[in-house]
């Protein structure tokens, strides 16, 4: 069956109804991939350097045949793979540039059967878009508080009731701490972040504000894009209070429960700040199972650190909102009146 090419608009829709498949290599698409591909490729890592370094020194054509002399083997493995993979035998693919590996990937599937559509301009045309998209104008409001105010519970809770937030720690997989990558899968490259963000920024309302928590520039390894974090630091923010009781409750009902090895490297990671022995205290409390002492203690570090990163906000802009003994449907209220004031109804 023949091929046809789509848009980037017609992208959008077609891959909810169509598996995804980006035929680059397995080092390409870890870096970054359009988020729910299935990576197919056609040339492998060392392949792929082999070619390429080919194509600098002897021109397309000699490239052209070492690619096929490589791949065309394989070109039944790669077949059957897809058909195992994909029993209803419809695709879209994409490569780099929308160039010869998906080329090459369309035919080899439509020698079997598959109805193949291919995205024009490859992945570079989705990247350009996503670099664009989370770099653009938004109407932020940044939810402030110190550690433990439950932060990520309350965006949850408003976007339950209809508000729109991104998780930025969702998407990077850490909570934004020494301790944040604790039990969590691996983060994903920048790239791959802001495709992810640029995901989620794609399907807002731009007329409404976006929730979203305050971090630093860095959440882990995954640096947010520029213009986004400029924007968050010029954008209004509600500084939630809390009991040093409360906090202390929260962290320990999410840390609480994690290995204790995992706790002390955390802990050890902080030795610079935190001194010899506040270091050897927290390590004694973990060890004990005294949860309440060892976070009481790092929450001193941590404190401060908050109150200096809260200077980087424009203090016309920031509202204090306090929240301590209210429960969880007050606190939602009572930000609720909070953005409105920023926003309106």
């Amino acid at each position: 069956m023949a091929e046809q090419l789509i848009t980037l608009e017609s992208f959008w829709t077609l891959r909810e109804k169509m598996p995804l498949i980006d035929a680059r290599s397995e080092g390409e698409f870890t870096q970054s991939h359009i988020p729910g591909a299935f990576n197919l490729p056609i040339l492998n890592n060392q392949e792929r350097v082999l070619v390429g370094t080919l194509y600098k020194e002897k021109g397309s054509e000699q490239a052209t045949l070492k690619g096929f002399e490589l791949v065309g083997p394989r070109f039944h493995q790669i077949q059957k793979q897809a058909i195992q993979s994909f029993p209803d035998r419809k695709v879209i693919l994409y490569c780099w540039r929308g160039g010869m590996r998906s080329q090459i990937l369309s035919w080899l599937l439509s020698m079997v059967g598959f109805e193949v559509l291919r995205l024009k301009g490859g992945y570079k045309t989705y990247r350009t878009f996503t670099f664009e998209e989370v770099r653009k104008e938004l109407s932020l409001l940044v939810l402030g508080g110190k550690t433990g105010s439950a932060k990520t519970l309350l965006l949850n809770k408003l976007k339950e009731k209809g508000e729109q937030v991104v998780d930025l720690e969702g998407l990077a997989n850490h909570r934004g701490s020494s301790f944040g990558s604790i039990g969590l899968p691996e983060q994903p490259s920048v790239e791959q972040f802001e495709n992810l963000l640029a995901e989620e920024i794609r399907l807002l309302d731009p007329k409404k504000p976006l929730w979203v928590e305050n971090e630093s520039r860095k959440i882990g390894r995954v640096i947010l894009p520029d213009r986004f974090f400029e924007q968050m630091i010029s954008s209004p923010l509600i500084d939630i209070q809390k009991s040093d009781e409360e906090r202390i409750q929260h962290i320990e009902s999410e840390y609480g429960i994690l290995p204790k090895e995992d706790l002390i490297k955390a802990v050890k990671r902080l030795q610079k700040k935190l001194g010899g022995l506040r270091t050897q205290e927290a390590i004694e409390d973990i060890e004990a199972g005294n949860h309440a002492s060892w976070i009481r203690n790092l929450l001193l570090y941590y404190d401060k650190t908050y109150d200096f990163d809260l200077h980087r906000h424009d203090s016309s802009k920031t509202q204090t909102l306090d929240l301590t003994g209210q429960n969880l449907d007050s606190q939602i209220q009572l930000l609720l009146q909070a953005k409105n004031q920023f926003y309106g109804n």
